[in-house]
């Protein structure tokens, strides 16, 4: 049976709010005996929304409520500033103050790094934190960051999210040692910029099963677990992949549709096809983590589903149960005084 945990839903966060959020939070709790939610936001809102859904609000599921919500489009430092009563920020302010365990929120993503930061902190020897979230690739998964939280990195950054990546992979996935590579424009010790090269010396002189350099096309293979960019890099590949993936998609539907004889491959075909969409559905990798804070966060796609947004609380139970903020805190001090030694 699953550790007990409370966790703080941003229930304003997100292009759906409540409507989705709220049985989200049924959904798991009929699942976890163990688990509490609070449902932050605006009160009236929230009730309305179980009410149509026919969700009971009990002792398992209660609203914290909050008058203000930060919008997509807000600047960060505004809605860090401004917006002290918004849905996200009295969300990490339980988490600070100890009465939940973790926050998932659907809301701006610049916002939610921002005001984490500045409530919860850095881990000690964590400069930045960094995007952590699951891809999919041949044997499973690969978790990758950062993607898009720090868009300049030096070699000191790219090396705490190796860190960061590793001890996250061991605790989540149980695997012991995970290989980290660091993504580079090719394999050869020559190429990349100076900050990769210098990182590139600073992991191989680790005890962490580091690799060496990785290239894009490697992501998606079973030769590495964590792979390691800035913020800059790592967005883009995302983008580029979910673009891809959508484009795939598109071609397929429509090659299916073309004439009578495809759309009788297609029917016999369905099978397979649905086999393929499961272990390819971004729904099953929603999720993101904001690794190094003191506090666990975890950013959800703004456009998710029910089931979606259940799979990121999902990652935030996970991450709370493994005890992932303490872990890393333990294995990267030890990293950092071989380092300076």
């Amino acid at each position: 049976m699953p550790d007990s945990a409370v966790i703080a839903l941003d229930a304003m966060g997100g292009d759906f709010g409540p409507e989705v959020i709220v049985p989200a939070a049924a959904k798991i709790l009929s699942r976890r005996s163990k688990l509490h939610i609070i449902l932050v936001g605006d009160e009236e809102r929230i009730r309305s929304c179980a009410q149509n859904h026919a969700i009971k609000l009990d002792d398992r599921l209660t609203i914290q409520h909050a008058s203000e919500v930060v919008e997509m489009h807000d600047e960060p430092a505004m809605a860090m500033r401004k917006k002290k009563d918004s849905s996200m920020r009295v969300a990490i302010n339980l988490v600070h103050d100890g009465k939940a365990d973790a926050i998932v929120s659907a809301g701006n993503t610049g916002a939610l790094m921002a005001t984490a930061r500045f409530v919860l902190k850095t881990l000690p020897g964590i400069d930045r934190p960094a995007i952590c979230t699951t891809i999919p690739s041949r044997d499973g998964h690969t978790h990758m960051l950062d993607l898009g939280a720090n868009v300049d990195c030096t070699a000191e950054h790219l090396f705490q999210f190796a860190v960061m990546g590793s001890v996250m992979t061991e605790a989540i996935d149980n695997i012991e040692s995970p290989r980290i590579g660091l993504l580079n424009i090719g394999s050869e010790a020559m190429k990349g910029n100076a900050q990769v090269k210098a990182a590139d010396e600073q992991l191989a002189g680790t005890p962490l099963n580091y690799i060496g350099f990785v290239e894009g096309d490697d992501i998606y293979s079973d030769k590495v677990d964590v792979v390691v960019c800035d913020g800059f890099v790592g967005n883009i590949s995302l983008k580029t992949a979910e673009g891809v993936a959508k484009l795939i998609s598109y071609y397929m539907k429509e090659e299916f549709k073309r004439g009578l004889y495809n759309k009788l491959a297609g029917l016999v075909a369905l099978p397979v096809l649905r086999a393929f969409r499961k272990r390819i559905d971004p729904r099953a990798y929603n999720g993101a983590s904001l690794l190094g804070l003191k506090g666990i966060v975890i950013k959800s796609h703004g456009g998710a589903d029910v089931d979606a947004y259940a799979n990121a609380i999902e990652i935030a139970v996970l991450e709370v149960n493994k005890s992932v903020p303490q872990q890393i805190q333990e294995h990267i001090q030890p990293l950092l005084e071989r380092q300076t030694a």
